[in-house]
């Protein structure tokens, strides 16, 4: 990536495993057979994403790919609860996209206010405590956690921005966001100065505000992925107006036709859709105009191609409070910045049930454990439907209930696993 602008960036994210349970029981003098009392293991810490408007870039990602909350911390006896592991929260731009990284889907659209929880903790085990029934008077059994879930995932950042200035380096974008809003862009006299988007917010009244993106110069070929390409026209993306900066000045032998033309058909090029997006052709460094003519070929360019024109210099601020005022009134006219749908369904996990699971007996309870039964465990909903057909579609396919009748289960036993108990019926 060019000059550290960091946009897009892989990362791992896991979540912590429950805390198991104890097995212990109730020793108090003068109290005769004491109950079980242990207590149950702690939940898994979660991933959670949250949006930090202080950020603009990916950046922190290039260094830091590896995100892992705590461990649930396991029960002790005297009803002791294991403590809950720490979720872990990570901070990422407004507009960042969170895409599945084997699939490229969209799990979740970062660009409201609401944390979102990526990966969940698991739960925890429970303790013997939970066990004791009537006939089970003294469970000598707790549960193991569960492990938590763990995700693969590209972060993409799409700017949040309702205006995107764009036209070649050097047009003056940088000094107008300058003018225009409290940004402080680094400014200077050469090619491809902005090697990321600067944003800025506009305030016009009282009530009435825009954010602003100057994006990154763009050249020809760049919807090929040449120059800084694909990477920095993904920023368009999402403005809702687009205010394309010309210099007429001629001060760099340039033809502002040619450079309009250019532009627009790089956008045409990368996305057709934002080709239509509304646009307002603004010739800047008026002050550096020895004539007129240029000015004027260029706006007779413009307007017989449906677009609206303005004339300013960014530099000498002249023009620059009537651009952003027009800017204002034409966004309160405009639909509102697109939010993007997730598209991301979660696969049911890939589990190899052949290997045997343990069983053992305890009075009319059957205890059953196993790695593949704890990770299928974790990736269940059992407040879904279909998510539970498919828990008793992989244990018919593994053979269990088969392996249960052989040992002797009877109607009305209680099948343990994990933190779910259930009567067997026939």
């Amino acid at each position: 990536m060019a000059n550290g602008f960091i946009d897009k960036a892989r990362i791992t994210c896991r979540a912590g495993n429950g805390g198991n349970g104890a097995v212990a029981f109730h020793r108090e003098k003068y109290i005769a057979a004491g109950g079980p009392d242990g207590g149950d293991g702690g939940n898994g810490g979660s991933i959670i994403l949250k949006v930090d408007d202080n950020m603009s870039t990916l950046m922190d990602f290039r260094y830091k790919r590896k995100y892992v909350a705590d461990n649930g911390v396991d029960g002790q006896g005297g009803r002791k609860s294991g403590k809950d592991g720490q979720s872990l929260t990570i901070r990422v731009p407004r507009g960042t996209l969170v895409r599945d990284a084997e699939t490229n889907e969209i799990i979740k659209d970062m660009s409201d206010d609401q944390p979102y929880v990526l990966c969940k903790g698991g739960r925890g085990g429970w303790g013997n405590q939970h066990f004791a029934t009537p006939t089970r008077q003294v469970p000598r059994f707790a549960k193991a956690g569960l492990p938590g879930e763990s995700h693969d995932v590209v972060l993409e950042l799409k700017l949040l921005a309702d205006v995107g200035l764009v036209g070649f380096p050097n047009v003056g974008k940088s000094t107008l966001l300058s003018v225009v809003t409290k940004a402080h862009p680094k400014i200077a006299n050469y090619h491809f100065t902005t090697l990321y988007p600067n944003l800025g917010v506009v305030y016009v009244d009282e009530g009435v505000s825009f954010v602003m993106a100057d994006i990154p110069g763009i050249i020809e070929g760049a919807s090929e992925g040449a120059g800084l390409g694909h990477d920095f026209l993904r920023h368009i993306d999402r403005c809702r107006l687009l205010v394309h900066l010309v210099d007429v000045s001629g001060s760099e032998g340039r033809d502002p036709i040619a450079d309009f033309d250019a532009i627009n058909a790089e956008l045409k090029e990368y996305s057709p859709e934002l080709a239509t997006r509304p646009q307002i052709a603004v010739a800047n460094k008026t002050d550096l105009l020895m004539d007129t003519e240029q000015l004027d070929a260029f706006r007779a360019h413009v307007e017989e191609l449906g677009y609206e024109f303005f004339a300013m210099s960014a530099a000498t601020h002249q023009g620059t409070r009537e651009l952003v005022r027009h800017i204002a009134q034409r966004l309160a006219e405009l639909p509102p910045v697109t939010v993007y749908e997730p598209e991301y369904v979660p696969r049911p996990p890939q589990i190899d049930t052949s290997e045997p699971l343990e069983i053992h007996r305890e009075d009319d309870t059957w205890l059953v454990e196993g790695p593949w039964l704890q990770r299928l465990m974790a990736n269940i909903n059992f407040s879904d439907y279909e998510s539970r057909m498919y828990f008793d579609k992989m244990l018919r396919q593994s053979g269990l209930f088969d392996r249960l009748e052989q040992m002797g289960i009877q109607d009305g036993h209680i099948v343990s696993m994990y933190d779910l108990e259930f009567e067997y019926q026939r």
